[in-house]
């Protein structure tokens, strides 16, 4: 139990601190591969030119979970919500940076011990410094 105090400790020191910036360049087959794995047959995104909105939560993600799983002391990481906020569309050729930082952090005690439920946020700006979307994501850890 000691040990996912100290965690929790080591996690309220992170609120507010921005990750490092990561940058990815979208192409063609990212959007197609992603409209086709969520069914989404929009004539906008089929030829991989302009991405659905909701492909913002797939740019950084892996990263993002590897991160997740480094930071936090829990055995168990349950996304609980997600809320995409877009402002321009992603497009083929776009070279994306995605910024996370965590914005909130509350404790609860459960059946299963000790919980924290986190508020992530991240911003997406395009290869021009333009803010195409922002994300927020509870994650509770237990």
């Amino acid at each position: 139990m000691a040990e996912t105090l100290s965690g929790i400790e080591k996690l309220k020191a992170k609120v507010g601190v921005r990750w490092q910036p990561r940058e990815y360049l979208i192409e063609g087959e990212m959007i197609r591969r992603f409209a086709h794995a969520v069914g989404d047959n929009n004539p906008l995104w089929k030829d991989g030119n302009i991405a659905p909105p909701t492909f913002t939560l797939s740019i950084g993600f892996e990263q993002f979970v590897e991160d997740l799983i480094k930071l936090t002391p829990f055995n168990t990481v349950l996304m609980a919500s997600t809320e995409i906020e877009g402002y321009q569309p992603i497009k083929l050729g776009d070279s994306i940076t995605v910024v996370f930082k965590i914005s909130n952090l509350r404790e609860r005690k459960g059946q299963t011990g000790q919980m924290a439920f986190m508020t992530f946020e991240s911003s997406y700006k395009n290869q021009e410094g333009q803010l195409v979307a922002r994300c927020r994501q509870m994650v509770i850890g237990y």
